[in-house]
């Protein structure tokens, strides 16, 4: 088991809170700051995987002697990729595409071991809404709850009374397959 630090490529405090529930602490909190705009024609899996493995790489450049953990979730319907709401505008638009269907949200999470080794798992957790109408979305968007969020909602919050049902992995919807994620984490010898 290796003693190397583990460090968190992501500035979200729900990766943090989620690793912190099983007991891992990362020693430093360092963003990887990487263009995450989609290839042309890329597919939501490939697209998580590849943005967990930049981040991954992008910040060991950096801590050099550490595991690195990154991770990149998106919201997809079909092939297309949802945007993060960063505005009310594309919150409704994402909220209004969900509204009454099934879509995938996919994690990619990466690890980079000490030794410069990066081992990674894609998770995909189907995820159905119940139809949302105008009242409903407009007193989501007055929650705040969508600002910064893949898909323009947080499963962990308001949201939840309109999930229908989940196949899969929760935590993969919050942000991080808490499974997939300690499984790599003890394959790779950390402690």
């Amino acid at each position: 088991m290796s003693g190397a630090p583990l460090i968190l490529a992501s500035a979200s405090p729900r990766r943090l809170a989620l690793l912190k529930q099983i007991n891992v602490t990362p020693a430093d909190i360092v963003p990887a700051d990487i263009d995450e705009t989609p290839n042309p024609n890329e597919l939501p899996r490939d697209y998580v995987a590849r943005l967990a493995r930049e981040k991954a790489d992008v910040v060991r450049s950096r801590t050099m002697g550490s595991f690195v953990l990154a991770a990149d979730t998106t919201v997809a319907c079909g092939r297309r990729i949802l945007p993060k709401s960063e505005d009310e505008a594309t919150a409704r638009a994402c909220l209004d595409l969900l509204s009454g269907r099934a879509h995938r949200v996919y994690t990619g999470v990466a690890l980079a071991a000490p030794g410069g080794e990066i081992s990674a798992r894609i998770v995909e957790t189907r995820v159905k809404v119940r139809r949302l109408n105008q009242a409903i979305i407009d007193e989501y968007i007055r929650s705040g709850e969508w600002d910064g969020k893949a898909g323009g909602y947080g499963i962990q919050g308001l949201f939840a009374k309109h999930v229908i049902s989940i196949v899969g992995s929760y935590t993969n919807i919050v942000g991080l397959p808490i499974y997939e994620t300690a499984n790599l984490l003890a394959g790779a010898g950390y402690k």
